[in-house]
């Protein structure tokens, strides 16, 4: 089974908010690189690519035919979207097992784990 393990980062620092990431010491900065690459070498992984901020996006609806564009999404902070990676597992529990280590789910983040639905 494939799944989707969508990364909230919330509140946890990251090395775009200097302010924030300069808060961890130097030896937490090292563990979440270090955490972020072993699951990156994670054979059943395939890595995706950090998100920029939710303010540089576009959100495209189509109404009556005609194309609307906003900015955004306006979301709360603790709901935006920074990253993704698609695991393969065996079940729910050894996607759940590696999202606990992804570093924003133990730093003011969330991890949304979602099957792939395959038809």
């Amino acid at each position: 089974m494939k799944y989707l393990l969508l990364i909230h980062q919330g509140d946890s620092p990251t090395p775009r908010d200097p302010e924030a990431w300069s808060r961890l010491s130097e030896d937490e900065q090292k563990a979440v690189y270090a955490d972020y690459m072993a699951i990156n070498s994670n054979p059943n992984v395939t890595p995706g690519v950090q998100m920029d901020e939710p303010s540089t996006a576009t959100t495209v609806r189509v109404e009556d035919g005609r194309t609307l564009t906003t900015d955004g999404p306006f979301v709360d902070t603790k709901e935006a979207l920074g990253g993704y990676l698609l695991f393969e597992a065996d079940d729910l529990d050894a996607a759940i097992a590696l999202a606990a280590t992804i570093p924003a789910a133990r730093m003011g983040g969330a991890i949304e784990v979602r099957p792939i639905a395959e038809r």
